[in-house]
């Protein structure tokens, strides 16, 4: 008995999305960015694309979106199919009527005065009749849980309800595919596991096709996807179940982090095999006993001694607009910096962390309560002054350079002090061979990395001499090689130079690998300042401050294992001690 066409195409569909031996080179490149993609994404999927920096992701993000070729040209062979149709004969407007994207950052996405215009922008520009506006918005706006906030200016809301009024902005089209760019960029780690949990939310309740490009891949995986696209050098190196792909050395080979709990099974020398469901800690299966064996075998990390106090905050307090809303941003800090010390300054969006680091260099004054240095008290130094022995580096380099030539910039700042050219170059050089950019002391700017920026802002502050440097993200957007180079470079300061450092950071696996302190704020309150093992292992804090507890100490409840914060500690000195290879 024959088969018919109908019965066929039920049970071999047509991929929704796929890509047919597919290249792409930029205009501007010398080689294609993609090599011969062949990847077919089938109707109402949940896929997580992740690879290093530079491997093609974003480039693959914007094939599906359209900006490939309509907004960046270049040498296309092959195609891209949506619903079998060449998505590089159709227009930007055809395409958005199929794929929504949701952008890491949401501000650049805004249009509207207010959330609800904002959502409402594509229906306008449709003509679609006021009634029937007014309830699509409600409707978008239920699925991500925003409907209370539909008047409020986007800048009043939090990174978090952000997020949910870009996601309402493209379900309100009722497009076929979501993609979402790096959604955990910007948000506090409470926030991200919020994300995660809406996202899988929403394709639970639409069945949409959903496509996450992200690198932070153990937080996506607290909520389960269909398959894991690796990308690496413009190749598609895996593309596998969540269990299959962690139980292999894909992921290590790209240069891509594992979840801390796969590598302490691994230090333990555990075997790990998709049967055990690496993807999911909570199911997953191992040998409790050989991981405490391992534990056991571990010396237990000593307290560290404190040095001398570097900077203290005494009684700061701070308010914006105390007037109007009569609420503190600061309320009455306290607070000790040691020399040679590396801490980490957390909490949520809005719990007063670049308030706090401003007041320190000056950019804003306190309302109350004085700062010491060297124990001497610096109220009332200027900016220029504090900069002296206090250096501020951006999350973004580009917005702190200012000439086209490396030397220059990193010359700035001793040129504006009218010291002698002869000594400017001594301190530069010294400065850039510090740094390891000596190579490229005579390269223009906009030849380097995103990593080498980084560097040159350091370098840019370091040749002043400072004491103390405060870094505002300093990993975020990275992925983990970039993020080890960056990290592993300011432990060198810290260590060999005895520079302190103070990080503002979501990033609780920096906090743990590299600062031996931290400090947890919450609406303008210390709640903690202690270990940043023990700040992770206490379920009250993390709860408090919008963090996100390691999933090490999951693992250790899970074994039985009786000390969770000794635990998470041995495991991040012996990363520590192996290079974190």
């Amino acid at each position: 008995m024959s088969m018919t066409d109908a019965d066929t195409e039920q049970e071999n569909p047509l991929p929704l999305l796929s890509f047919k031996n597919f290249i792409f080179q930029y205009k501007t490149q010398a080689s294609p960015t993609l090599h011969n993609i062949n990847l077919d994404i089938m109707k109402g999927e949940k896929i997580l694309v992740v690879g290093p920096s530079g491997s093609g992701k974003t480039t693959l993000g914007h094939c599906i979106n359209g900006l490939i070729p309509q907004a960046f040209s270049g040498m296309i062979q092959g195609g891209v199919f949506l619903s079998g149709k060449s998505l590089h004969t159709m227009g930007i407007f055809d395409i958005s009527q199929n794929v929504g994207t949701v952008l890491q950052d949401p501000d650049s996405q805004f249009v509207g005065l207010s959330a609800g215009e904002d959502i409402a922008f594509i229906l306008e520009n449709n003509c679609v009749p006021r009634d029937s506006m007014r309830q699509r918005v409600l409707d978008a706006s239920r699925l991500v849980h925003i409907e209370d906030h539909l008047g409020k200016s986007p800048q009043d809301l939090s990174g978090g309800q952000k997020q949910r009024v870009s996601m309402a902005g493209v379900l309100v089209d009722d497009v076929d595919i979501l993609l979402f760019d790096e959604p955990l960029a910007n948000l506090d780690p409470a926030t991200g596991k919020e994300a995660i949990e809406l996202i899988d939310q929403l394709h639970k309740e639409t069945g949409k096709t959903i496509i996450i490009i992200e690198h932070r891949i153990e937080d996506v995986l607290h909520r389960s996807v269909d398959r894991i696209i690796v990308i690496d050098e413009g190749r598609i190196k895996a593309d596998l179940p969540p269990a299959e792909l962690l139980a292999g050395s894909v992921l290590k080979e790209s240069g891509i982090r594992e979840p801390l709990y796969l590598s302490a099974l691994r230090y333990a020398g555990i075997d790990i095999h998709p049967e055990d469901q690496p993807d999911q800690i909570e199911s997953l299966r191992f040998d409790a006993g050989k991981l405490k064996a391992w534990k056991e075998s571990l010396p237990v990390p000593k307290a560290i001694e404190d040095q001398s106090i570097l900077l203290k905050l005494d009684g700061i307090g701070f308010s914006y607009d105390e007037a109007v809303s009569g609420k503190h941003t600061l309320n009455g800090i306290s607070l000790d910096i040691h020399k040679g010390e590396s801490v980490s300054l957390v909490g949520k969006n809005g719990a007063g962390k670049s308030t706090l680091a401003n007041i320190i260099c000056g950019f804003l004054k306190p309302d109350s309560g004085t700062l010491f240095f060297d124990q001497r008290d610096m109220s009332g130094d200027s900016i220029k002054e504090r900069s002296l022995n206090i250096g501020y580096v951006m999350q973004n380099p580009n917005k702190m350079i200012s000439f086209p030539l490396l030397y220059d910039e990193t010359a700035l700042a001793l040129r504006s002090r009218g010291i002698p050219e002869n000594e400017v170059k001594d301190k530069v050089f010294e400065t850039l061979k510090i740094c390891g950019l000596y190579p490229f002391r005579n390269w223009p700017v906009s030849a380097l990395s995103f990593g080498q920026k980084k560097r040159l802002t350091i370098a840019s502050i370091l040749v002043t001499g400072p004491k103390l440097l405060i870094l505002d993200e300093p990993t975020a957007g990275q992925d983990f090689k970039h993020y080890s180079e960056i990290m592993e470079f300011l432990k060198t300061l810290n260590e060999e130079q005895g520079l302190a450092l103070l990080m503002i950071t979501h990033d609780m696996h920096l906090m743990l690998e590299y600062t031996t302190r931290a400090v947890v704020l919450s609406d303008g309150n210390i709640v903690a300042n202690t270990s940043p093992a023990s700040v992770l292992t206490d379920n009250d804090v993390v709860e408090t401050a919008n963090l996100k507890r390691t999933s090490l100490y999951d693992l250790a409840m899970k074994a039985g294992i009786g000390d969770v914060r000794i635990f998470v500690e041995q495991f991040i000195r012996y990363e520590r001690e192996r290079g974190f290879r």
